[in-house]
C-alpha cells in the first residue's frame, strides 16, 4: 500500500471528523503510521466540515496536507462540487446518494454510489449514516483490516454508549458493491 490519502467532506453533525478519526485510530492499531487532520466551520452542526487522513504503511508521515486523494468520500452536494477535483485520476469518490442527486462529472475516477443516510434509517438511526459510508470505503479500499476498526469501535461504544456498538457495526457492515 506504502502511501494512501484519503479526504472526508460533509456538514457538520454528519460524522465527517468522526469517520477520519476511526480510521486514524484503527491505522493505529495496525501499527500503520497515519495523520488526521480536522478541518470545521465555527458552526457546530450544519457548518462545513472535512479532514485528510495519510496512512502509510512503510515511513512516518511527514505532512498531513494532502493535493489529490486516493480516496474522498463527500456527505452533501456543496461537498461533492468542492472536491470532486481532488481525487487523483483512477482513485475513488464515494457519494451520499441520499442527499445528492447530482453525479459527479469525472470520468477518470471509479464513483461508489452510497445511500447512506437511506440505509441507516432502515437500520433505525439516521446517525449510523457515517458508519454505512465508514464500512463502505474499508470495503472497497481495503485500507485498513475490518477487525482494526471494530477494535475502534469497541473503545468508541463502550459505558454509556455500549447498547450502540451492534447497531454501529451493522451499519458498518449494510452497504455491498
Amino acid at each position: 500500500m506504502a502511501t494512501t490519502k484519503l479526504f472526508f467532506a460533509g456538514s457538520g453533525g454528519q460524522g465527517v471528523l468522526t469517520m477520519g478519526q476511526m480510521l486514524t485510530y484503527a491505522a493505529m492499531y495496525g501499527d500503520l503510521n497515519t495523520t488526521w487532520l480536522p478541518s470545521y466551520g465555527p458552526e457546530m452542526r450544519g457548518g462545513t466540515a472535512n479532514c485528510t487522513v495519510v496512512i502509510d504503511t512503510e515511513k512516518p508521515v511527514s505532512c498531513p496536507l494532502i493535493y489529490e486523494a486516493d480516496d474522498v468520500v463527500v456527505m452533501n452536494l456543496p461537498s461533492l462540487t468542492k472536491f470532486e477535483s481532488l481525487v487523483k485520476p483512477g482513485g475513488n469518490l464515494f457519494v451520499n446518494t441520499s442527499l445528492i442527486d447530482q453525479k459527479p462529472t469525472r470520468t477518470d475516477i471509479h464513483v461508489y454510489e452510497v445511500p447512506c443516510n437511506d440505509i441507516a434509517l432502515q437500520l433505525g438511526n439516521a446517525r449510523t449514516a457515517n458508519m454505512v459510508m465508514l464500512g463502505a470505503l474499508v470495503e472497497v479500499s481495503k485500507v485498513v483490516p475490518v477487525d482494526m476498526v471494530y477494535k475502534i469501535m469497541e473503545k468508541t461504544f463502550s459505558g454509556r454508549k455500549a447498547a450502540l456498538l451492534d447497531l454501529n457495526k451493522q451499519a458498518f457492515h449494510a452497504w455491498k458493491p
